[in-house]
């Protein structure tokens, strides 16, 4: 018989993220806190751009975004939100939506199936994403277990299971 495999891969659905950007634009348009002080909340690229005259109010439109970001099913892992900055008399936050798996994360993650996982396991980076195979198929749900349990900074979804 054949090894079973899955996938380990970072991706964010760019539809669900830009509706939560919408739902969040909507929101700044409409609360009276950010009423008259330049708040605003756009792309720029493929950077989320955040604009308001003070850093709290940058700062709470952050806030604003990542409860649409969380509503609509996206972890606040793959969301890379930087420090405000002041750029002339407004203030503005940028924050990146994470794709992909980096190399030392991908190195952690195959550290922790070697260490901790199943013997049978082996993990093998492809790229921004992991293979993962073993013969046993409860090995392999053993190792997703072990991933969803581990604390790490990055979001894993399991893909292609066979």
């Amino acid at each position: 018989m054949a090894d079973s495999t899955f996938d380990i891969v970072s991706k964010v659905d760019k539809m669900e993220a830009d509706n939560a950007l919408n739902q969040a634009h909507k929101e700044v348009e409409q609360r009276y806190d950010f009423k008259n002080v330049g708040a605003s909340i756009a792309w720029s690229g493929e950077k989320v751009l955040m604009k308001a005259n003070t850093e709290e109010r940058v700062k709470a439109i952050l806030e604003v975004f990542e409860s649409k970001l969380i509503k609509r099913g996206i972890s606040l892992r793959s969301l890379d939100a930087g420090e405000p900055y002041a750029s002339g008399k407004e203030f503005r936050l940028e924050a990146s939506l994470k794709q992909g798996i980096s190399q030392e994360d991908a190195k952690k993650v195959s550290k922790i199936i070697r260490d901790e996982g199943p013997k049978s396991v082996k993990a093998q980076i492809q790229g921004d994403e992991l293979r993962v195979q073993s013969k046993s198929r409860d090995d392999l749900q053993a190792t997703m277990a072990l991933l969803k349990a581990a604390d790490l900074d990055v979001d894993l979804q399991f893909v292609n299971f066979r």
